[in-house]
């Protein structure tokens, strides 16, 4: 039952069901039609036109509220990937204020970082009114942070009294566990807007998304190492 009820909501399934539903409604029509002509029943002319109009509009109501649906999903897990990046940016202040105080004289780095944060910060998204150029926008100022982050962690090892610093520790712990979830939910998200584009362009679905300006969803880039969390992780020793 559970694996029926997964692939129902499976597009190419939901296609096929309303191709099919769509089908047994004209078959419908078809033979109300051959009856009234063999029992020579008479129907005013506009009865079939309306009729085949009655069921096109339904059937487009459908095809229209699944794409609602679905692209509801990939709202939702946009939200996720937005949690996830303002939690490392509500994180990343305190960061800096504890290294400050252990490596002050390292103000170029810890400039950067407080820049990236704050083009990162400054980069936001519409879910409804995203393009490939708008997420790359953002991807890039994200990236952009992550690198500053990276630099910031060459310079820790250098301090290790910083490294065994509780606070540090803490934060770097909770940074490095926003990493993980950050890794997760872009996956997620590229998963739900790749379903989301699988069933709007398949025809006819196509047609309606068209007509009511559902657009194609863009995608995360993978870069070189994307595919695992960037370590943050200063709490040895050595």
């Amino acid at each position: 039952m559970n694996k029926k009820e997964r692939n129902d909501d499976l597009p190419c399934t939901k296609l096929t069901l309303n191709l099919r539903t769509l089908a047994k409604a004209f078959n419908a029509l078809v033979r109300l039609f051959n009856y009234t002509k063999e029992t020579k029943m008479k129907f005013p002319k506009w009865v079939i036109p309306v009729a085949i109009i009655a069921i096109l509009l339904l059937w487009g109501i459908s095809q229209y509220n699944g794409l609602v649906g679905i692209q509801e999903q990939v709202n939702t897990q946009w939200s996720q990937v937005e949690n996830q990046y303002q939690r490392r940016t509500d994180l990343i202040p305190n960061l800096v204020n504890v290294v400050k105080g252990y490596a002050s004289h390292e103000k170029e780095t810890l400039e950067g970082v407080i820049q990236a944060r704050s083009k990162a910060t400054s980069t936001t998204i519409n879910a409804s009114d995203m393009d490939e150029a708008a997420l790359q926008r953002f991807q890039q100022s994200q990236d952009a942070l992550s690198s500053a982050l990276s630099r910031l962690m060459v310079v820790v090892e250098k301090y290790p009294d910083l490294k065994a610093n509780e606070q540090f520790r803490d934060l770097s712990s909770q940074l490095e566990g926003t990493e993980n979830r950050i890794a997760t939910a872009r996956r997620d998200f590229n998963n739900a807007a790749q379903s989301y584009n699988t069933h709007r362009n398949q025809f006819p679905t196509v047609v309606v998304a068209g007509v009511c300006g559902f657009r194609e969803r863009p995608y995360f880039t993978a870069q070189a190492g994307s595919d695992v969390a960037p370590t943050v992780d200063f709490s040895s020793g050595k």
